[in-house]
Formats: structure tokens, C-alpha cells, sequence
């Protein structure tokens, strides 16, 4: 099975983990559909402030992020952001599929906020492959109200006994915290966590 990163690099034509890309402002419309961002391929006329990753309901670990995206004063709700996120199975597996001749990610989501900046996705912890030292995560990319596609840093989890202290001391030295901690409510663990925009880079706050 290939690395988590070259697998990305080949279906999404991005590269993740602690880092932070931009891409330049565009409209979806004027973007050719094979090589642009998979931020842009939603299906849905309009995009709602919640959603769910296929096949959420099946899994035996939901999970419910939600929280605010703000502008660069930490206090403004950021309003008309698209947030897209794409992970693996529970069992650390990409599932590819194809659609028009262009491949991607099965387990994906979008939503875009609304004048209150709130967000929420209903998806599942996922899970890693076998004998891999990699963490689990959830790859997350923004589209600002500027339009400038960001691909933030891959969420991880609080509890992943492999996020070491020398990755949590990685994060905090380039100020980003995207580590998710989970709370169980009922049949869910939920996660808290806040974006705040920051011209062409976002931090994620934890509230």
C-alpha cells in the first residue's frame, strides 16, 4: 500500500501535513474541472453549514467537529468560507472512486458558512494502516472569502497514541493547534474546534 502522502500527492494534487499552501483566487467556474482543487467539485446547488461524510451513519465511531470560523481579528464571524475535508476508512483505507475521468476521495464533505461563521461535519474517526507509524487524520482545505484556497493543517487526534511529543511541540512552534480533543456525548465523541483566518494562512484556535 502506498505512504498516506503520495497518495494524496497522486488523487488530490496536494500535499499535506503540518504545512500550509495557497492557491491564488479563482472563481469554480473558471477553473478547468481535471485540474482544479476538489474544494470546487461539490455537487450541491447550494452549500449548507452542515454536512456528512458518506456513510457516516454506518460507522461505529461517529464524530461531530463543529465550531466558528473567524476573521483575522479572532472576533468577527468569517462568513461564505468553504470548508472541505477528506480522510481515510476506519480501517486507514483511501477509498478512490472516479468521477468524469477524475479521481477522489470517497469519504469528502463540504460546507460553507452562513453570517454566524459556524460550521459542523458529521463524519467518523478514521483509522490507519496496519503496521504504519502514520497518524490518523482528517485533511481540511479552505476557501477564504477572498477566494484563495488554503490547504491547512491535517487534523489529529488528542488520544492517537502516536502524536508525540515532539510532533505536539511541532505544531505549537508554527502556532497551528489542529489537534482534535474528542468529548464523548451519547453515541458520539464531538470536537471543538475554531478557524481563525489570517490573510493568506489560518490558524485553528481551540476553544
Amino acid at each position: 500500500m502506498k505512504n498516506l502522502n503520495f497518495i494524496l500527492i497522486m488523487v488530490l494534487g496536494f500535499t499535506t501535513g503540518f504545512g500550509v499552501n495557497a492557491q491564488e483566487p479563482g472563481s469554480e467556474e473558471s477553473v478547468n474541472y481535471q485540474d482544479r482543487h476538489p474544494i470546487f467539485d461539490y455537487s450541491e446547488t447550494v452549500l449548507n453549514s452542515i454536512d456528512s461524510v458518506p456513510d457516516f451513519n454506518s460507522k461505529s465511531n461517529p464524530l461531530k467537529i463543529t465550531g466558528t470560523v473567524y476573521m483575522s481579528d479572532g472576533m468577527t464571524p468569517a462568513q461564505n468560507v468553504i470548508l472541505y475535508i477528506t480522510q481515510s476508512d476506519e480501517h486507514g483505507q483511501y477509498q478512490l472512486k472516479n468521477k468524469a475521468d477524475k479521481r477522489y476521495v470517497f469519504h469528502q464533505a463540504w460546507v460553507k458558512t452562513q453570517a454566524d461563521g459556524s460550521y459542523t461535519f458529521y463524519t467518523f474517526v478514521p483509522g490507519k494502516e496496519r503496521r504504519s507509524n502514520t497518524l490518523k487524520r482528517i485533511h481540511l482545505a479552505i476557501k477564504t472569502p477572498t477566494g484563495m484556497v488554503v490547504q491547512a493543517n491535517d487534523l489529529v487526534f488528542d488520544n492517537d497514541p502516536l502524536l508525540r511529543k515532539s510532533c505536539r511541540k511541532k505544531l505549537a512552534k508554527k502556532g497551528f493547534d489542529s489537534i482534535l480533543k474528542l468529548e464523548k456525548k451519547g453515541n458520539i465523541s464531538v470536537a471543538r474546534k475554531n478557524i481563525i483566518l489570517d490573510k493568506s494562512v489560518m490558524q485553528i484556535a481551540q476553544n
